[in-house]
């Protein structure tokens, strides 16, 4: 079955799918695919900030077509470095929260009716 996957990284977001019997290694490869940084070069973090093993599959980690959906992605963390270098410290830049709506924008609670009790 398929499963939807969010890879962060800092303020990098990757939106990808994969099936649930995907090894650790086959994601890493897509990933190199698009970023072009070798798979020796990547650690994959689950959910519980664990680093992943190359040859588990993503069911191994809970990563199934019921927890990781297209509306709700599961989050895998990624962190990089450079050749033979150490490894960066796994990085998730929170997103930004939309600013306030103006308060010509808002709408008042009771719309001009009666509210009832």
């Amino acid at each position: 079955m398929d499963v939807f996957l969010m890879i962060r990284r800092k303020k990098l977001t990757i939106f990808t799918d994969a099936k649930d019997t995907t090894t650790v290694l086959e994601l890493k490869k897509i990933i190199e695919g698009i970023l072009k940084v070798p798979t020796r070069n990547q650690k994959l973090f689950n959910r519980e900030n664990n680093v992943m093993e190359d040859e588990k599959q993503l069911q191994d980690y809970g990563l199934t077509s019921s927890t990781a959906k297209a509306q709700n992605p599961a989050t895998i963390g990624l962190a990089v470095r450079d050749d033979n270098g150490p490894f960066e410290p796994l990085e998730l830049t929170p997103y930004s929260a939309p600013p306030d709506l103006p308060d010509v924008m808002k709408t008042p609670e009771t719309n001009g009716q009666e509210q009832s009790a």
